[in-house]
């Protein structure tokens, strides 16, 4: 089992900045790719980021792309998410997830496609 650990969010102003954290612990050796996914009220979960073990390949949703930076640190088995510039769009309960396979952009993409997923955090962009 892996469990994962969101910390990070909270209340800004339109044009401010967030950074999101995922703390995992278990079996972490299993981690090989990580998510950020959101999800706003009335709905569906939508990929946002996600990163490869190495953090070689990163991926991320268009409406984030130039925004967002995801990242890794795996001596600390943490995984980041740096929102700049954010907007009230963004606003929602941003979730953690893991997977142990070495997942394609397409899959990585995919609600479907992790095993683990965090609690979540509430992200709240005012205009």
């Amino acid at each position: 089992q892996v469990q994962l650990a969101e910390s990070g969010g909270g209340l800004v102003q339109a044009g401010a900045s967030l950074r999101l954290s995922c703390a995992a612990s278990g079996r972490t050796f299993r981690i090989y790719t990580m998510g950020w996914f959101r999800q706003a009220p009335g709905k569906e979960r939508e990929f946002v980021s996600a990163i490869s073990w190495s953090g070689r390949n990163t991926y991320y949703a268009d409406s984030v792309k130039g925004r967002f930076t995801m990242s890794r640190d795996n001596a600390k088995n943490t995984v980041y998410l740096q929102m700049n510039s954010l907007k009230p769009e963004d606003t929602a309960v941003y979730y953690c997830a893991s997977d142990p396979e070495d997942m394609t952009s397409a899959r990585a993409r995919g609600v479907m496609s992790y095993h683990y997923w965090g609690q979540g955090t509430q992200v709240t962009v005012s205009s």
